[in-house]
């Protein structure tokens, strides 16, 4: 129970990657306010929980939870979600940016003929989103002299895909990488910590179901990584767990790949 008396709000955790890092979090003893543009999510992908919503399965393990559907790329939007979780819970102590993902079409993608639509739909859904939720909780963790944020970048930001496809996603993952660095920076000296991780590809309900259509998540692509599988997402939460814990208590302004060693091998 190393998290015991703390909160956490998770972005993007009603389902895949977000859902098993609340879960993990929720394990540790962390009360955990579930941030979400569907709070019904999982139902889309077929991912079966073990209760009605993620926030129910939190409390089933005994920890106190919140569900709040917002789109987080809206400013106030944001705001209004972490003033409920100060005012339900308490406080804040750990921020987790999950939300986002690659959520436009692959086969219009690449750098040349991406369309502004899918460039801004990418951006604030994966960098703004970031940027004002770290805006919205940083007053409170300053006034508390604590706190610690995880963002989430992507080993796509690394590696490029063949044909140059994603462009835009690397490019906005690349830009959450800098931007925590330079908030690692400018946090450090009021004790807060700010990191990211930078998942390869994963195995979520998500991805199983798009596997076949958008030409991720393939027994060949498994092939190609060092480790020979494709990660689940308990490969990620783990890494969670580590930089949200006093486990990295020395450790800040750091993007921790967790990829098989796929960022070792471009394509």
């Amino acid at each position: 129970m190393n998290l015991s008396g703390k909160v956490a709000i998770v972005t993007g955790a009603a389902r895949g990657l977000g859902r098993a890092y609340a879960l993990r979090l929720a394990r540790l003893g962390a009360d955990v306010a579930v941030v979400d543009i569907d709070l019904r999510g999982a139902a889309k992908f077929g991912e079966t929980l073990n209760a009605s919503t993620v926030p129910a399965e939190i409390e089933a393990l005994g920890r106190k939870s919140i569900g709040i559907e917002a789109d987080l790329a809206s400013r106030a939007a944001v705001n209004d979600a972490v003033a409920r979780v100060r005012d339900t819970l308490g406080r804040i102590d750990i921020l987790v940016n999950n939300a986002g993902g690659a959520i436009t079409p692959v086969e219009r993608s690449k750098p040349s003929i991406v369309p502004d639509e899918d460039i801004r739909l990418t951006f604030d859904a994966n960098l703004m989103s970031t940027i004002y939720c770290c805006q919205a909780v940083v007053p409170l963790m300053k006034g508390q002299k604590s706190g610690v944020i995880v963002n989430t970048a992507s080993t796509a930001a690394r590696v490029i895909a063949p044909g140059g496809g994603l462009s835009h996603y690397g490019v906005a993952k690349a830009a959450v990488s800098h931007y925590t660095r330079d908030l690692a920076a400018e946090l450090g000296p009021f004790g807060i910590r700010v990191n990211a991780i930078a998942p390869g590809v994963m195995l979520t309900a998500r991805i199983k179901a798009l596997a076949e259509q958008r030409g991720i998540g393939t027994a060949s692509e498994a092939e190609r990584i060092p480790l020979r599988r494709l990660g689940e997402p308990e490969d990620c939460a783990g890494v969670i767990e580590f930089l949200v814990t006093d486990l990295s208590r020395y450790v800040t302004g750091q993007c921790i790949s967790v990829c098989g060693g796929a960022a070792l091998t471009p394509a």
